[in-house]
C-alpha cells in the first residue's frame, strides 16, 4: 500500500473516530484537524526550518529564495513572514509502565524542566499533558510559565503506553493556538504498546495542521545507539525507531536520543533555536481535493529544509469551533 493510500485511510478513520468519540481522556478535546485557514482567502501556511550542511540554523533566507512545489506543480507564495515569534509548545510526557526501566522516567522529568527553562515568560505558552493508556492534560495552554514548573511529576509510572494516540490527540490542541509558531514536545522511551492510531495515522494529522513533532527519546546509555556506553550502532534502525523518526520528519520535525544531561540540554535547545526561527509561507491551495503531497524547496544548494510533507484539501475547507 503507497504511503498516500495510508494517509487517506488514516485521515478518513479520523474524521470516524472524532464524529463518535465525543470527548478526548482528560480533557484533550476531539476535533476535526484543522487543515487551513481562513484570512480573507482560504490559504495553506507552512512553517518551514531551514539548516546548513553542518546542521545550523539558516536565517538570512528570503521570499524568493523558495519554491513551493504542490502534486508536482510549482505554487505562487502569497505572503511570508520570518521573525522571532512566540511559541505554543505542547509538551507531551510519557509516565507509562514501559518508562520506569533503567531511569528514564528521571531522565524525561529533568526533560520537562529543561523545555521550561527554554520558554520566555509572558511571551511564550505551553500546556502540559501525560500519558499512559490514557491522555490526561495537567495544564492547560497558559504564558504563566510557573503553573507549569510547579507541577510534580513524582510518581509511578505504570499502564501501557498509548504513544501514538498520545501525540494525535495533543498534536490537535497546539493546532488550535494563535502563536506563528507551534510544535509537540513528546518525551517518551518510543515504545507503543496499547494505540490504536498507527506512526502513519498520526503523521497524516499532524502534517495536515502544520504542527512539527519533536521526538526526545529517552534511554539508558547501554541503549544509546552509537554511544560512548552503547551496545547498538549507530547506524541501526530498529521497527520502532524508525517509525518514530519518519512521523517527526513528516511533519516537519525531529527526532533525537538523550541518555545523558548533557544531550537532553543540546536537543531542547536545539529545537528552540529552530522554532524560533522558521520561515511561515502561505499559498492559495489546489483545487483538487484529498492528499496534496507538498515540498518546499530553497534555490540555494546543501541546505535541510524541514517542513510538512503535505496538506489536504476538498469541496468544503471550513473551519469548525
Amino acid at each position: 500500500m503507497t504511503q498516500r493510500s495510508l494517509i487517506w485511510i488514516a485521515v478518513a478513520a479520523l474524521c470516524l473516530a472524532t464524529s463518535t468519540a465525543g470527548s478526548a481522556q482528560g480533557g484533550a478535546e476531539r476535533q476535526t484537524p484543522q487543515i487551513t485557514f481562513k484570512s480573507g482567502v482560504e490559504v495553506v501556511t507552512v512553517n518551514v526550518a531551514v539548516r546548513d550542511g553542518h546542521g545550523k540554523v539558516v536565517r538570512d533566507l528570503k521570499k524568493d529564495d523558495f519554491e513551493v512545489v504542490d502534486s508536482g506543480s510549482a505554487r505562487d507564495i502569497r505572503d511570508f513572514y520570518f521573525g522571532d515569534s512566540p511559541i505554543s509548545l505542547a509538551i507531551l510526557l510519557d509516565i507509562s509502565g514501559s518508562m520506569a526501566v533503567g531511569g528514564n522516567i528521571d531522565r524525561a522529568r529533568d526533560a520537562v524542566s529543561v523545555a521550561m527553562s527554554n520558554l520566555r515568560d509572558r511571551l511564550d505558552e505551553a500546556t502540559l499533558f501525560t500519558f499512559d493508556t490514557k491522555l490526561r492534560q495537567v495544564v492547560d495552554f497558559t504564558r504563566d510559565l510557573d503553573q507549569i514548573r510547579r507541577v510534580s511529576l513524582r510518581g509511578t509510572p505504570w499502564g501501557q503506553t498509548s504513544l501514538f494516540d498520545a501525540i494525535g490527540n495533543t498534536a490537535r490542541s497546539a493546532a488550535l493556538r494563535a502563536n506563528k509558531h507551534r510544535a509537540l514536545l513528546v518525551i517518551t522511551d518510543g515504545i507503543d504498546t496499547g494505540s490504536q492510531m498507527s506512526a502513519e495515522d498520526v503523521s497524516a494529522i499532524a502534517s495536515s495542521i502544520d504542527v512539527p513533532v519533536y521526538l526526545l527519546v529517552v534511554a539508558n546509555p547501554l541503549d544509546h545507539p552509537g554511544g560512548e556506553f552503547g551496545v547498538l550502532a549507530a547506524d541501526s534502525r530498529d521497527a520502532k525507531t524508525a517509525t518514530l523518526a519518519d512521523l517527526a520528519r513528516w511533519t516537519g520535525g525531529d527526532m533525537r536520543i538523550s541518555s545523558e544531561p548533557e544531550h537532553t540540554v543540546e536537543a531542547i535547545q536545539d529545537v528552540f533555536s529552530e522554532l524560533r526561527h522558521q520561515y511561515l509561507i502561505t499559498f492559495e491551495p489546489g483545487e483538487r481535493p484529498g492528499w496534496h503531497p507538498l515540498e518546499i524547496r530553497t534555490r540555494k544548494k546543501n541546505l535541510v529544509v524541514h517542513a510538512r510533507s503535505g496538506y489536504m484539501s476538498g469541496p468544503s475547507r471550513t473551519e469548525s469551533q
